[in-house]
């Protein structure tokens, strides 16, 4: 007698009561809001037939962002040259004014002398409006890449002095003094425990000015340039190609979000050993 033994696929197991369901991506409720957006400003217009050159359809839009896209690298009246000028602006003065921020932040929260010295200056040197003194600096400099680096260092170069100050500043002395009993030197205090406590702080600021420098960039070629985006604006807005302005739009607010993706990358790795619900207070305050 023989015996037959048959296998029946295995089902998967219900899930348990109360298991945590898979919550979805927290883009994904920003997505869905871009995309209703971006619908109601479609079919919005061509309903109240908006004239194009006020406020044209998304469609209209995106074709002159692929017409962009399209030309050549080095065309004058494509995307890519005036990208890449205005990047190297954005970058090359981001890392000026970040630089030049973070060290005089160092050196006014170590030594009290440079503290008392320089802080009326910087309230009152802060206090000019940068779109004011754009046009000096483009006379100073010219219309090449040089003045619009100053313009954009210029900007980008307080919100990371000030915040590096407050988290300077913000150190529990328990720690320095118990770093002074170890024998610790300066450097070491400075080292090992100002700076690292710090950090969420500069992030901060390095998050404003990123922000920021590209508003400088675009500023500093609205003022006076041979290429870039703020040009190809200008040039789009003396042809009434609002749609094609809309494209530069963007482009720019690509730019901005990767840079700021890019430093919060940088920011998670960084302070990877700092708990989150620490980071996002000092980050707050």
């Amino acid at each position: 007698m023989s015996i037959s033994m048959t296998t029946s696929p295995a089902t998967p197991a219900p899930p348990a009561a109360g298991a945590p369901r898979r919550k979805l991506p927290r883009w994904t409720a920003s997505l869905a809001l871009l995309v209703v957006v971006l619908l109601a400003w479609e079919f919005g217009v061509r309903f109240f037939e908006v004239p194009k050159f006020l406020l044209p359809p998304v469609s209209d839009v995106l074709l002159a962002l692929g017409r962009g896209l399209a030309m050549p690298p080095l065309a004058k009246d494509g995307l890519w040259l005036h990208t890449f000028v205005t990047l190297s602006e954005i970058v090359l003065g981001f890392l000026a004014g970040s630089a030049l921020g973070l060290l005089l932040a160092i050196l006014i929260a170590e030594f009290d002398t440079v503290d008392v010295l320089s802080r009326p200056y910087i309230a009152a040197f802060q206090s000019l409006p940068k779109v004011a003194v754009a046009p000096i600096i483009v006379t100073w400099l010219g219309f090449g890449l040089g003045s619009k680096v100053a313009i954009v260092t210029l900007i980008t170069f307080f919100p990371v002095l000030v915040t590096a100050i407050a988290g300077f500043k913000a150190i529990d002395p328990d720690r320095i003094d118990l770093m002074r009993s170890l024998s610790a030197t300066r450097w070491q205090i400075f080292s090992k425990v100002k700076f690292p406590a710090a950090l969420p702080y500069i992030f901060a600021g390095l998050d404003m000015a990123a922000a920021f420098s590209v508003v400088g960039a675009v500023v500093g070629e609205f003022v006076g340039a041979q290429a870039g985006l703020g040009v190809l604006i200008l040039q789009r807005e003396a042809q009434l190609d609002t749609a094609g302005s809309f494209a530069v739009f963007i482009v720019l607010s690509l730019v901005g979000v990767l840079f700021t993706a890019l430093l919060r990358l940088l920011r998670n790795r960084l302070l990877a050993w700092m708990p989150a619900d620490e980071s996002q207070h000092a980050i707050s305050t």
